[in-house]
């Protein structure tokens, strides 16, 4: 607990005091909704003592079941008033409220309702690679279907699921299946894209109906043809699929490799528009590529359209998929759904350098009060807007315990001022961010913050204990800055330790049900993170 040293104030004290109250944050609780906090006891503080230990001593913990729900890179979807997760390994889960999953199907058996001749191995999806008897076969004789997602075509009247089935870390296809209700059974329809041809094998490919063998095979491979040519063209695996602001159909694609690609779609087959010919950033069979490239991290590449912001968000994750990976969720945005898609500085990663400055870091490892272990390689996500406004992202998530076990989380993310998204603390409960901002009293007091940090590694963001102060201040342990919020709105701004942060305030439930004011900010690249109790 913070410790205080009360005196009395001085004249000149009471009057800068009551001058800063006067520029502060709204009271929302008179009519009017803008009037100015009154001065309190505490702006006449004159000297106080701080408490920096991180002690979580009377905290309510929440029990994670990790293994409630297992759906792996989960794309999410609302049909009606349910919520769905289509992931890979054939699963798929369901829910009414974003927090409480219920799984649908799972596994590469009979018994698997909802993906239909998928799991028979017998419709052509296998034909190249995914399985031991492919032409590319799986190194460990097993069943390679990942990262599904599911569309409503509007103009075929069929959900589309756009799925990939792969066998080595490049050769890989992307396939679509149809159905007529959201939960399937989905049928194959054809494959979309190959990669990980060779001269060998490329005739078993769709590549040649846009191109000659000898072309395909000096663009498309290296080493005099025996090896494909990785590090420049994608590898065919999480794909999305969504429209755009006119609704013209696209999928983007793609995992290390070549990097990020961007394809349009025929709305009325499904199927890719391949371009008329080649240009600098964009290819004949594979689109254009987007970001990556030379084989770096990247991959579960999800676009999602804001109307309101008027950006194209593309989310990506780096690092790699395990426990210890680092894994973790990337953000860029653009005016235009083919980019340029660029982070917080203007920029973005391309083959030759390295990526871990690049693309704003939303989620990563941490550590949080009211969690009873930490979080780990927080990546490939979803996203999605409500009918009410509301911003989600869903991901999974691996614990801080020796075991690979996830589960999927379901987050509300808010837009700062200038329109990057901020990810709150805790999974949702469908809290509903104040419109007309906070009370200055409800937001000034002592913070567990995290920094989420640039790197790629498997260390845990865990708290230090940040005061926001009366003044506009900001007191650390190592070090100080100011604060401030938007007077009206939940918009807030942080410097701290050099650096500015934007940023928004939301009251929300933690992950035991209880009531905290928390703060979500982006600078930098990074992200930051306040947990008052």
């Amino acid at each position: 607990m913070c410790k205080r040293k009360i005196t009395k104030a001085s004249v000149l004290l009471t009057v800068m005091s009551l001058l800063i109250a006067l520029t502060g944050c709204s009271n929302t609780g008179k009519e009017g909704g803008n009037l100015a906090v009154e001065p309190t006891l505490e702006d006449e503080v004159l000297e106080t003592e701080y408490d920096f230990t991180v002690d979580y001593e009377g905290i309510a913990r929440f029990d994670n079941d990790m293994a409630k729900a297992e759906v792996h890179d989960p794309s999410i979807v609302k049909d009606g008033d349910t919520y769905y997760l289509f992931g890979s390994h054939l699963s798929s889960a369901t829910s009414k409220d974003l927090t409480n999953w219920k799984m649908l199907s799972g596994g590469y058996t009979d018994k698997n309702p909802v993906f239909g001749d998928l799991k028979n191995m017998k419709s052509g999806e296998f034909d190249f690679t995914g399985y031991s008897l492919s032409t590319i076969p799986t190194e460990d004789k097993t069943v390679h279907v990942w990262a599904p997602d599911v569309i409503y075509n509007r103009k075929m009247g069929k959900y589309c699921m756009y799925g990939c089935t792969s066998s080595t870390f490049n050769a890989s296809t992307i396939y679509m299946a149809v159905a007529d209700t959201i939960e399937g059974p989905y049928s194959y329809v054809s494959t979309l894209l190959y990669s990980g041809e060779t001269a060998d094998n490329i005739e078993l490919t769709n590549i040649l109906d846009f191109t000659d063998k000898e072309t395909a095979v000096s663009t498309y491979t290296s080493n005099a043809g025996f090896a494909y040519n990785y590090k420049k063209f994608p590898n065919c695996i999480d794909p999305t699929v969504f429209y755009d602001e006119d609704e013209r159909l696209w999928m983007v694609y793609g995992s290390w490799s070549g990097g990020i690609f961007l394809i349009e779609l025929d709305e009325e087959s499904g199927m890719p528009i391949h371009a008329d010919s080649d240009d600098k950033n964009t290819d004949i069979y594979y689109g254009k590529r987007l970001l990556g490239g030379g084989h770096h991290s990247i991959e579960g590449p999800y676009i999602l359209y804001d109307k309101e912001s008027g950006y194209y968000y593309l989310y990506v994750s780096y690092g790699e998929l395990t426990r210890e990976g680092g894994y973790q969720i990337r953000v860029f945005r653009s005016e235009t759904v083919d980019g340029d898609y660029v982070d917080m500085n203007g920029a973005y990663p391309d083959a030759k350098t390295a990526h871990e400055y690049f693309g704003l870091k939303l989620s990563g490892n941490y550590f949080l009060p009211s969690l009873n272990v930490g979080y780990k390689a927080t990546g490939h996500n979803s996203a999605f807007i409500d009918e009410d406004g509301r911003r989600y992202i869903a991901y999974h998530t691996r614990f801080d315990k020796a075991s690979e076990k996830h589960t999927p989380k379901v987050k509300q993310y808010l837009l700062n001022k200038e329109g990057w998204p901020c990810m709150l603390p805790y999974v949702t409960s469908k809290e509903v961010v104040s419109d007309t901002g906070y009370d200055k009293d409800d937001i000034v007091g002592r913070y567990f913050f995290i920094n989420q940090g640039t790197g790629i590694d498997n260390k845990v963001a865990a708290p230090s204990i940040l005061y926001l102060l009366s003044d506009g201040s900001v007191k650390g342990e190592e070090a100080s800055g100011t604060w401030s919020c938007e007077e009206g709105k939940y918009y807030m701004t942080l410097s701290f330790d050099e650096k500015e942060y934007s940023g928004v305030f939301c009251q929300m439930q933690d992950e035991a049900g209880i009531s905290v004011m928390t703060f979500s900010a982006v600078g930098h690249n990074e992200s930051v993170w306040g947990v008052k109790y």
